[in-house]
């Protein structure tokens, strides 16, 4: 194998942290969540058929403080996903590739996952809670 002076491919240290990037990270990582988190909606599933006292012990789980924190991101993780999505659909169609929308998109990405997320909870909790 010739031996070329070529310089190596710089690592992600010397790269300046933009809002894209992060974005692009975190959509890829809401989808890991939201797969993990489709196994515990199924084990609930299995809990409602196994009868009323184990869904119960199911909902105390899902109720206790860190069962609330997991919900909660969860439901962040599905909203940021579809949001994202909804984003990179519409620059599938050749809309907002300029840089300035780019950034504006990621950060309305960012924004109304957080704002559906608050609307849920509070209409859940309204409801007289999440499990």
């Amino acid at each position: 194998m010739a031996d070329t002076q070529r310089p190596l491919s710089p690592h992600l240290q010397i790269y300046k942290r933009q809002v894209q990037m992060m974005t692009s990270i975190v959509h890829r990582a809401t989808g890991i969540a939201l797969a993990v988190g489709s196994l515990v909606v199924v084990a609930g599933l299995i809990h409602l058929a196994a009868g009323e006292e184990s869904f119960n012990h199911f909902r105390s789980v899902a109720g206790s403080p860190v069962g609330m924190i997991l919900l909660l991101g969860w439901s962040w993780a599905l909203f940021y996903h579809l949001c994202n999505g909804i984003r990179h659909l519409i620059q599938d169609a050749g809309v907002g590739y300029e840089i300035p929308q780019f950034v504006r998109s990621s950060w309305l990405s960012v924004a109304g996952s957080i704002v559906l997320t608050a609307l849920v909870w509070a209409y859940v909790l309204m409801q007289g809670g999440a499990a």
